[in-house]
């Protein structure tokens, strides 16, 4: 480290990888403030304390930037969705558990998307190109996508006896459609003026729908 003009300290290199993880997070506070379209390569080389050009070492563009910090956003999703599961009180019953895990799926994926929007939007922004969709796919706590979570919770209520096994195929398809949806109606849409006690009751409400539909 070298001293600025004011004396205060300045990096100038980064040990192996940690310019690449600073850079996405600065772009995740970045996405937090302001969503995917506030991620931009000097911004988060900024908020990070390295040149504009630094960045290039790591990511070729805005684009694969914003990916990665996609794929950490949908990371924390599926961390909190974990943490509702972690959450749950002892069950003595396992079909009572298998539906509370279920549930909790849909409560934490929503409880997400209404305590860090632009964190949930940053998660689902797609290139247009699909140029950087090939990169690894982030995972929670447990190794585990947002989906894979979910399907999980529906082999749960398989094993219970709640689901019956010829149901269970593609139903994570119709349940994530269920949740998701709401949840873009509760931060973008015509229910975002909702009180939270109302969307609480909103997405208890859907997910009783889902569990009655499968």
């Amino acid at each position: 480290m070298t001293a600025t003009k004011d004396g205060k300290p300045k990096r100038e290199t980064y040990r192996h990888g940690d310019l690449r993880n600073a850079l996405i997070e600065a772009a995740l506070e970045l996405a937090r403030q302001g969503g995917p379209e506030a991620i931009v390569l000097r911004a988060a080389t900024r908020e990070a304390g390295v040149t504009p050009n630094a960045a290039y070492r790591h990511f070729a563009d805005r684009g694969a930037l914003l990916h990665a910090v996609s794929q950490a956003a949908m990371a924390q999703i599926a961390r909190t969705m974990e943490a509702e599961q972690a959450a749950l009180p002892p069950a003595g019953d396992p079909a009572a558990a298998a539906r509370a895990r279920f549930r909790a799926v849909g409560t934490g994926y929503l409880r997400f998307a209404q305590e860090q929007p632009g964190l949930f939007r940053t998660a689902f922004h797609v290139p247009g190109d699909m140029a950087h969709a090939a990169a690894e796919t982030a995972a929670g706590i447990t190794g585990k996508t947002p989906f894979e979570l979910l399907g999980e919770a529906l082999d749960g209520l398989v094993d219970a006896g709640l689901l019956a096994e010829d149901r269970r195929p593609g139903a994570e398809f119709l349940a994530w459609s269920a949740v998701h949806g709401l949840a873009v109606l509760l931060i973008d849409g015509p229910l975002r003026g909702l009180l939270p006690s109302q969307a609480h009751e909103a997405g208890r409400h859907v997910i009783d729908m889902i569990e009655r539909g499968i």
